[in-house]
């Protein structure tokens, strides 16, 4: 989120509007992959795309934190959007991922008010929260922006998403979207589809019905929802129904069903 320029013959460093929770906020609808691959070229691809953002994901598969942030230098290097999903909802996690220049974090399995207040309150510096404090991160680069102008934009700028996936979430989401300073609320359909006892049939009906109540609700007051999907007619009923923020399928996946189709092609035409 950084741009630099000069004054008076100083290097000078200033936060750029997130443009992700810029377009969120003006009712446009984002398009973005998980990825697992450690390989930058893997974010620069996305980027290529025209994907709006990347889900960066070192909750699920092998990821770690030096890794995720190569991929967020690749991700900015191409214009595209670094989120990362964290591991879980503890301040070291969400600090870590932020420092290392994370326009914004995805933290899992949020189901109650008070889990919802403890991610704003890692996401966002005094008196909005209570983030550890250190300027001399990559997100601050390195020390050479002016402190109080990046403690001041990291708060406004930083995207903040929590995940609410099971039923205990969905019965506590009005009052979790009480909470200030959230930005997205999304709807994880496997974890859903497993408390709901239907594990992996994410068009279930009784899915369905739970997380387009939740869309409703979210709705109603104005903080944007996401999903993820797997194929472009299930993103085209999310989005009918008001759902902003559409994660499509994961690199791996991508990449598999890739192979496959074109297997299957040559397959065809050597029969």
């Amino acid at each position: 989120m950084q741009i630099r320029g000069f004054n008076n013959g100083q290097n000078i460093v200033m936060v750029q509007e997130n443009k992700l929770r810029k377009r969120l906020r003006t009712g446009e609808t984002v398009f973005g992959p998980f990825l697992k691959l450690a390989d930058p070229a893997i974010i620069e691809i996305a980027g290529s795309a025209g994907f709006d953002f990347a889900i960066i994901d070192t909750e699920h598969g092998p990821l770690s934190i030096e890794s995720a942030q190569n991929l967020v230098r690749a991700a900015e290097n191409k214009g595209i959007t670094p989120i990362i999903r964290v591991l879980n909802n503890d301040h070291g996690s969400i600090l870590r991922a932020l420092d290392i220049g994370a326009h914004g974090v995805q933290v899992p399995q949020v189901s109650t008010e008070k889990q919802a207040r403890n991610v704003v309150a890692a996401v966002k510096f005094f008196p909005e929260g209570e983030r550890g404090v250190c300027r001399f991160v990559r997100a601050a680069e390195y020390s050479s922006m002016d402190k109080f102008e990046y403690f001041k934009a990291a708060n406004r700028e930083t995207v903040a998403i929590i995940h609410v996936e099971g039923i205990e979430g969905i019965n506590n989401l009005p009052d979790i979207l009480t909470v200030e300073g959230l930005d997205v609320v999304f709807l994880g359909p496997y974890d859903l589809s497993q408390a709901c006892g239907v594990t992996g049939q994410v068009d279930h009906p009784k899915v369905v019905e739970k997380m387009q109540s939740a869309v409703n609700l979210a709705r109603e007051k104005n903080i944007a929802v996401g999903t993820f999907v797997e194929s472009s007619e299930t993103a085209e009923m999310w989005i009918n129904l008001g759902v902003q923020y559409i994660s499509y399928s994961v690199d791996v996946g991508i990449f598999f069903s890739a192979c496959a189709n074109i297997l299957d092609g040559l397959k065809r035409v050597a029969r």
